[in-house]
């Protein structure tokens, strides 16, 4: 699948008015090139001090061979052509290996957590840095394209590929880590920790066997403005021979649950990204693909069978919240209501029962490709993983308890993917018990 609507955005990414940093010997990498805010955190350490947190981690992983090798051949690269095949091979790469890593087929790599995803996200920072500031001998009139081969790659956008036949198909989504402020540069996100467990596996469900092909999303507004949820979702929907059955974006939600979220919201509620960029109004449409001009969009999982799953480390809840602006002829003004029926015709989204961050807006997102592709037999929806937290010494970079609680959750994530691939029907919503506002605000990164 091809992303070419991102190559404005990675050509002109926010940057910080920060000096660029280093990626690698001045002989071949100009450092004076301007680097994004997420890059220029590689030199982040932790206020404690000690080592860049990033590279630590990448290296604690054993993923700092294959981002010094790719590195290597893109100053040995003497043409365009063979450029691209260094950086195109390079994301698939690694997300192969960090895949591999996680689901324990390369013991061989380093000591850090298997399930950790920090060290995908990291190296994927490390290799986009150098990329920006590569300078070869030769033009590089496609720098934009390489940056966006690469990114794509490196998120397994190239390699969802589902078999034919009869066998159940899962679609799911993960995302980066965010709020990497301060101590939070350790901060890992069990969601992209489960997308990396569950890519390519093969699930037994009462409905037989269910294959599972994962992606990993950005926090960063102008990937969603640019349609990177829709290529991802959309080109898998559209191959009717392979098409997934059930559609799942996982994000990390409120501490200490599970949450199956019933709505999805057509607004955006200026949270900071991954760049410091916030952007605040109705989730825009994306180019060039079918998709139907709706305020709210309900799950179609079978959240019923999801809360029935066998029981986890956390609770599972099926959250009905959502917001909607007091005067739909001003939304964006006034006091959002909150409540937990059913949004009525011609009101105007505040927010989804996953808040108005890029979480409820991956929900939104691949739920109105599935609709505007009249793919209404197709389950979709949203789960919200428990909050995962820090390492309790704010100078440790993990402790057992830390990888014990993300074990937990993926292990969960895996057994209620199960669940929602099993073949499903209509489900009545059981009554809320919780208040909407409530729900809402306790979100992280939700602004009412």
């Amino acid at each position: 699948m091809r992303l070419t609507a991102l190559l404005p955005l990675l050509a002109a990414v926010p940057l910080f008015a920060f000096p660029a940093v280093a990626t690698a010997s001045p002989g071949c990498f100009d450092t004076s090139v301007p680097l994004t805010v997420e890059e220029q955190r590689l030199t982040a350490t932790l206020p404690a001090g000690g080592p860049a947190v990033g590279p630590e981690l990448v290296r604690l992983a054993g993923l700092d061979p294959l981002v010094a090798g790719v590195k290597h051949d893109l100053c040995a690269a003497r043409t365009p052509r063979r450029a691209e095949r260094v950086v195109t091979q390079a994301g698939d790469r690694l997300w192969r290996t960090a895949v591999d890593r996680a689901q324990g087929r390369r013991p061989d790599l380093g000591t850090l957590d298997r399930f950790d995803d920090r060290p995908l996200y990291w190296a994927r920072l490390q290799l986009s840095s150098a990329l920006r500031q590569w300078a070869p001998a030769f033009p590089v009139p496609e720098r934009a394209s390489l940056l966006a081969a690469f990114d794509r790659g490196s998120r397994g956008l190239d390699d969802v590929r589902f078999p034919l036949g009869k066998t159940r198909r899962v679609m799911v989504s993960g995302f980066d880590p965010f709020q990497l402020d301060g101590t939070g540069v350790r901060i890992s996100n069990p969601a992209g920790a489960s997308a990396l467990q569950l890519d390519g596996r093969v699930l037994d469900t009462p409905s037989g066997p269910a294959v599972v092909q994962a992606v990993s999303f950005p926090v960063v507004w102008g990937y969603f403005d640019e349609g990177i949820v829709e290529a991802a979702y959309g080109s898998a929907l559209r191959d009717r021979a392979r098409r997934p059955d059930v559609l799942i974006t996982i994000s990390q939600g409120r501490p200490g649950r599970f949450d199956i979220e019933r709505w999805a919201g057509a607004w955006r509620g200026g949270f900071p990204d991954n760049n410091n960029v916030s952007v605040t109004g109705g989730v825009p449409p994306a180019a060039g693909w079918p998709q139907p001009d709706v305020q709210f969009i309900e799950t179609t999982l079978p959240y019923q069978r999801m809360l029935a799953a066998p029981a986890g480390a956390y609770p599972v809840n099926f959250n009905q919240s959502f917001c909607v602006w007091p005067d739909s002829a001003h939304p964006g003004a006034g006091t959002p209501v909150c409540r937990a029926d059913a949004p009525a015709a011609g009101e105007i989204a505040a927010s989804g029962g996953g808040g108005n961050y890029l979480s409820n807006e991956s929900m939104f997102r691949a739920n109105r490709i599935r609709l505007g592709l009249n793919l209404t037999s197709v389950a979709g929806g949203h789960l919200h993983t428990p909050v995962l937290g820090e390492p309790t010494d704010p100078a440790a970079l993990t402790d057992p308890a830390f990888e014990s609680r993300r074990q937990a959750i993926a292990a969960q994530v895996v057994t209620l993917a199960t669940a929602a691939a099993s073949t499903s029907g209509p489900e009545t919503p059981p009554q809320a018990t919780e208040s909407p506002r409530a729900a809402l605000e306790s979100l992280p990164g939700t602004v009412l």
